[in-house]
């Protein structure tokens, strides 16, 4: 490990579960770098095999409770001075690539970078509704990150602005409507309890209309959603949803927990 340390090398930090389908997309376009290490958070399916036949290391981490564990498990085991976080559905652009190899190879004093991202939802790349540039915060080299914090949206410490890539990372979401609701299913009750420990006012008709509201205007108005066609709309409307779900699942506490007093 003190030998790669001593290296401009880079580790590829990837955190899954069940990631059979997508993950060898993914490996494919890391070849490149000098670490892939994969955090399994307890897959079931045929993930860690695929991984390992990749040439990755992997890391089974069932523990964790949160993205932040498991991304602070990858900052760990990371033998290379910068690490790059990705998911199994996104993919490393040629073009991105080659600018993180010069960024590597200069081994500057700045360390910390947010990366744009492109996503790619119902087979169309999305240019609006807030899904473009989608700046990732997943560069860093590895003594200017601290660690990670936050349940659900995990957050760096770090003591340094980022600085802005120009090329992108790929995300193809891949995901039809019905694996959309699984995962906001699971999401908006994260979301729901943190609203709640967090003594959010008491729900009521008006927050939620409000709400919704306020999610709709986001979406469709400022961001225009709509300029991405039908694919654009669904997902603006879904996002509603989606804010509904959290909303709906703070709601369920409270009025639970008030039964309880």
């Amino acid at each position: 490990m003190a030998e790669l340390m001593k290296k401009n090398t880079i580790s590829a930090i990837i955190i899954v579960k069940n990631e059979e389908k997508m993950l060898p997309s993914c490996l494919k376009t890391l070849l490149w770098v000098d670490e892939i290490l994969v955090i399994d958070t307890g897959s079931t399916d045929k993930t860690i095999k695929i991984a390992k036949k990749h040439g990755a290391r992997v890391v089974e981490y069932t523990n964790g409770k949160s993205f932040s564990d498991w991304r602070n498990c990858g900052l760990k085991e990371a033998k290379g001075n910068w690490v790059f976080y990705i998911d199994a559905d996104e993919r490393i652009s040629e073009k991105l690539k080659n600018e993180i190899s010069i960024i590597v190879s200069k081994n500057g004093e700045h360390g910390v970078f947010a990366i744009p991202r492109s996503n790619i939802i119902f087979k169309k790349e999305f240019r609006h509704g807030g899904w473009w540039p989608d700046y990732v915060k997943r560069f860093y080299k590895k003594t200017a990150l601290q660690g990670w914090v936050g349940d659900l949206h995990e957050e760096p410490i770090i003591n340094e602005p980022f600085i802005h890539l120009k090329n992108h990372l790929i995300h193809d979401k891949h995901e039809t409507v019905f694996e959309m609701v699984e995962k906001t299913n699971i999401w908006s009750a994260i979301e729901g309890r943190l609203m709640y420990d967090a003594n959010h006012p008491q729900m009521n008709i008006l927050r939620f209309i409000t709400a919704m509201w306020r999610e709709f205007w986001k979406r469709m108005i400022v961001e225009r959603a709509f300029l991405d066609g039908k694919e654009g709309i669904v997902m603006a409307i879904y996002q509603v949803f989606s804010r509904y779900c959290s909303y709906a699942k703070l709601w369920e506490l409270q009025i639970s927990n008030n039964k309880q007093k």
